[in-house]
C-alpha cells in the first residue's frame, strides 16, 4: 500500500484540473450557443465513436440532411430549409459534440500519466474517477435531452435541458473544487462556520439561479415580458399558473420561470452584497475570504445588469452567450468562496 501513497499536493496536476474546468466552461458556453442558433436538433443520432467524422460527400451530407428531415423541428419550423442551411447548423451541434469528445480525452489521458508518474495525491484519486465517471454520464444525458426534441416536439424538453447543464456545472464545480485540494493540500480543521455557511449558501444560490435561467432558455421565456422591472406592466403575470397547474407552471409557464428567474436574483443580488459588507467589516476574517466575498458581490452585480440589458434586448446571441457566460464564472468565484471559507 505505501506504494500508493503520494505527495499532499500536486501543482501541475491543479493547473490539469483548472485547464479541464475552463474546457468545460467553453462547453456549457457552446452549448448555450448551439441551442440559441437552433442547432442542437441537427444530428438525430448517437455515434459516440464514429460520430467524430463529420460528411465527407455529398452523399452523405444529403444523408444526414434526410435524417434531420423527419423530425417534428423540420417539417414544423424548418421546412424548405436549404442544404447549405442544413450544414451552418449541423457545423454548431458537431463541434459542441467534439469538444465533448475532446474533454474526455484532456481529462483521462492526464490522469493515466499522472497516476503512473505517482503525481497524484492519493486522496484525490477517488475523486478524479467519480469526475471522469460525470463526465461520462454527462453524455449519456446529453443524448437523453436531445432525443426529447427528435418526437413531438420542436425543442428539446426544458427539464432536460435543466437537467443537462445541471450536471455539467456539478461536473465544472468538482474540477474547481479538487483543483485547489491539489494546489493547496490538505486542508486544516480551522474555520469559522458563520462564514463557511455564508459562502456554500451563496453557491447553491448562483448554481440554483443556473438552473432557472436553463428553465427560461428552454422555454424561451427570454423573447417574451421584455420590460423591466415589471412583467407586461405587471408584478406578478397573471399567466404565471398555465392549464398544466403549478408544477408544470414551474417548470412549461415562460411567465413562471421567468419571474422566478427574476425574484432569485433579487434575493442573491441582496446577498451577496450583504454578506459582503458585513464581511468588508469583520476584521477576524482572513483577507483572501474577505477579498472573495466582495469579488463575488461584484460579479453577482455585473451579471444582473447583463441579465436586465439581454433580457430587454429580446436576448440576442451574442448577449445571451456573455450572460450565460457570466453565470459560470460568477459560480466558479462562489464555488473558490466555498473552498476557501472552509480552510484557516
Amino acid at each position: 500500500m505505501t506504494s500508493f501513497l503520494r505527495a499532499d499536493r500536486s501543482r501541475p496536476v491543479a493547473i490539469w484540473l483548472f485547464g479541464v474546468a475552463f474546457l468545460v466552461l467553453c462547453m456549457v458556453v457552446l452549448g448555450g450557443a448551439t441551442r440559441l442558433t437552433g442547432s442542437g436538433l441537427s444530428i438525430t443520432e448517437w455515434k459516440p465513436i464514429s460520430g467524430v467524422i463529420p460528411p465527407l460527400s455529398h452523399q452523405a451530407w444529403l444523408a444526414e440532411f434526410a435524417n434531420y428531415q423527419r423530425i417534428p423541428q423540420y417539417q414544423l419550423v424548418n421546412r424548405g430549409m436549404s442544404l447549405d442551411a442544413f450544414k451552418g447548423i449541423y457545423w454548431w451541434e458537431w463541434t459542441h459534440r467534439l469538444l465533448g469528445r475532446l474533454l474526455g480525452v484532456a481529462f483521462f489521458a492526464p490522469f493515466v500519466v499522472f497516476l503512473a508518474m505517482r503525481r497524484l495525491p492519493t486522496r484525490l484519486i477517488w475523486r478524479c474517477v467519480v469526475l471522469f465517471a460525470l463526465g461520462g454520464l454527462q453524455g449519456l444525458v446529453g443524448w437523453w435531452m436531445v432525443a426529447s426534441g427528435l418526437e413531438g416536439r420542436v425543442t428539446v424538453a426544458p427539464e432536460r435541458l435543466a437537467t443537462h447543464l445541471g450536471l455539467a456545472l456539478i461536473l465544472y464545480v468538482a474540477l474547481i473544487w479538487t483543483a485547489c485540494e491539489a494546489w493547496e493540500g490538505a486542508p486544516r480543521p480551522s474555520y469559522q462556520p458563520r462564514w463557511a455557511i455564508a459562502a456554500i449558501v451563496l453557491a447553491v444560490a448562483v448554481y440554483i439561479q443556473s438552473l432557472l435561467g436553463a428553465l427560461v432558455a428552454g422555454n424561451q421565456a427570454g423573447l417574451i415580458y421584455n420590460d423591466w422591472p415589471l412583467m407586461a406592466g405587471q408584478v406578478f403575470p397573471k399567466a404565471y399558473v398555465s392549464g398544466g397547474g403549478l408544477l408544470h407552471s414551474l417548470i412549461h409557464s415562460q411567465a413562471a420561470v421567468q419571474f422566478n428567474h427574476r425574484l432569485v436574483a433579487y434575493l442573491l443580488f441582496a446577498g451577496a452584497v450583504g454578506v459582503a459588507v458585513a464581511a468588508w467589516r469583520a476584521p477576524v476574517l482572513a483577507r483572501q475570504t474577505r477579498d472573495l466575498f466582495l469579488a463575488l458581490a461584484g460579479l453577482v452585480t455585473l451579471q444582473a445588469g447583463l441579465g436586465i440589458i439581454t433580457l430587454m434586448s429580446h436576448a440576442p446571441l451574442a448577449l445571451s452567450a456573455l450572460h450565460q457566460t457570466g453565470a459560470a464564472l460568477v459560480l466558479a468565484c462562489a464555488t473558490v468562496l466555498a473552498w476557501r471559507s472552509q480552510r484557516a
